[in-house]
Order: structure tokens, then sequence, then C-alpha cells
């Protein structure tokens, strides 16, 4: 898939260019311009082995700090995520290494229960797949792929790949196991179609800056920053979507905003949201997937 750019640089070949001014100016349903969803990270690591984010930096292995921290997460923020999703009426795109189930299924059942969509996410946040061999790669897809379907009575139709990664080849072996869409590329605040070796896949935005490890483990944000990011991002998104439909996602992970001080933000933040929500589509990843394939041919650019 790999070529040359315009400019002669090595390009990915997925997508060309195409700037946000200009663009067909079309709706979401209920003739809504801006499209919000929540993308929730449910996440099992290896114990003594393997990548994982960090409280702080990592001792020798076992690293029980680290991984007790990662796991509070399932234990006990995921639920507390749940029960405030319940309070403000959010649905949730959950984002779920196959490997959970192994774990922790009465968790991933919860969120099932409420009707959420349950979106691929490897099979554990320990490992990347973009090393992967081809084969192997496809096998871990596969794998992650077929226990969801298991468990929850379908295959998932969106991917999230465990720290965003991807090899050269990943949009194409998703297209080709039945993948609708994918979560990696963070370019556009709209859908874009990329291209694969099989036909088309549609990538839904999913946020690197709206999301709460760059924000709270990389840059060191605190909990009321990260609250003031969303408020600030969903007001000025919507006045922008007057121009266009764009979509909005908030990447969270329950070992970060599970923690009590920063569920009292993040409250803060989405009571914002839905106070709103007459003015918005509340919606899940996979809607907004699901409404871009129902569109005519040439809307998205």
């Amino acid at each position: 898939m790999d070529k040359y750019s315009g400019g002669g640089l090595p390009d990915h070949g997925r997508y060309t260019y195409s700037p946000i001014r200009g663009r067909p100016a079309w709706d979401w349903p209920g003739g809504k311009r801006l499209a919000v969803y929540i993308g929730l990270n449910l996440e099992h690591f290896a114990f003594g082995e393997g990548m994982g984010a960090e409280l702080s930096a990592a001792g020798p292995q076992p690293d029980v700090l680290n991984y007790a921290w990662r796991d509070y997460g399932n234990r006990v923020g995921a639920w507390r995520l749940l029960d405030l999703f319940d309070k403000l009426g959010y649905s949730a795109s959950v984002l779920v290494n196959g490997s959970l189930y192994g774990y922790c299924p009465e968790l991933v059942a919860a969120f099932r229960d409420r009707g959420d969509e349950i979106v691929g996410h490897g099979w554990t946040n320990a490992a990347r797949q973009g090393t992967l061999e081809e084969a192997a790669e496809a096998a871990l897809i596969a794998k992650s792929t077929a226990e969801i379907a298991r468990r929850e009575g379908k295959a998932p139709a969106g991917w999230l790949g465990p720290w965003i990664s991807e090899s050269r080849v990943t949009p194409d072996l998703l297209h080709e196991q039945g993948y609708r869409y994918v979560l990696d590329w963070c370019m556009d605040d709209q859908p874009v179609w990329l291209k694969t070796r099989t036909g088309r896949i549609l990538s839904v935005p999913y946020p690197q800056e709206l999301n709460d490890i760059p924000s709270i483990v990389g840059r060191k944000d605190t909990a009321a920053d990260f609250a003031d990011m969303i408020v600030d991002q969903f007001d000025e998104m919507l006045e922008q979507a007057a121009e266009g439909p764009l979509v909005m996602g908030i990447a969270l992970h329950a070992y970060l905003v599970g923690q009590p001080y920063r569920l009292r933000h993040l409250r803060r933040a989405l009571a914002h949201i839905a106070a709103r929500r007459d003015d918005i589509w509340l919606t899940t990843s996979g809607a907004i997937a699901d409404h871009c394939y129902d569109l005519p041919e040439g809307t998205i650019v």
C-alpha cells in the first residue's frame, strides 16, 4: 500500500489530502452536526512482563506498583464509570482486550447489559501488534475477534490497536476479517475512508489530545485540567459544527479517570455535555460508522 506522495516522500497510500474547509455539508441523525462518543478502554495486562502505562518509574519485574494501579480500573474504576454513564444517560464504545473475558467477564457483561458497543482492542495491552509478522498479526486479530464474537454473540465492527500500534498491513487485515471501521488514525474531525488491498474501511476519529493517557500520564495534566479540556473541546466544536458535521471522541481509561478525585471532575465535564444533548448526537463510534456507510457515495471525501 505504501507509495510516494506528491512531495516525493514515502506515503501510506490510505487516503489523500483534503482540507476541512470546502467539504460537502451533511448531517448526523436528527439534523445534528456534532456527534459525541465516549471510548472507554478496558484493558488487561500481563503480570511481571510486557508494556503498560506507569504511575511512577517502573522497578524491576514484577512491577507490582504499576500492575496493581492499572488493575484498579477493572476492579473499581470501571464500575464507578458505569454508574456515572447510567446517571447521565451516556452510551459508550467499550474497547475490550480479548483476554479480559478470561479475567473479569462480569465487567464486560455489565457494559453489555447496558447495551453498550463492544469494540475490538487486541488481546492485551501488554504488547503491540504492529511489530508482528503479517501472519502472526492476522492470527492475533482473529483470536481477539473470535473471543468477542463467542462472548457477545456477534463480531465487533470496530478496532483500536493496543497502543495505537499498526503494521504496514493492519487496515488490510482488519478489512479482510470483516471490520467496518478503525479508530487508530487521528488526522481528522470527520470520518475518512481508508483504502485497503481488498476494499475500503472507515476511519472514525479517535482522540489523542482529548485522551487521558497523553494528558494525565504524558503531560501530567491535573484532573481539573483534563475536565476543562473536555468542556473547551465541546464548546468549540459545537460552534465549528455549524459549518459541517464533526466527531468529538473522549478517550478514557478506567484506572485513570476512575480514581475518585478525577471522577469528580469528569462528572462535571460530562454533565456539561449532557445538558446540551438536544443540540448534539450522543452516540457510539459504531453508530457513527453505520451512518457513514449509509451516506451516498462521495459524501465523505
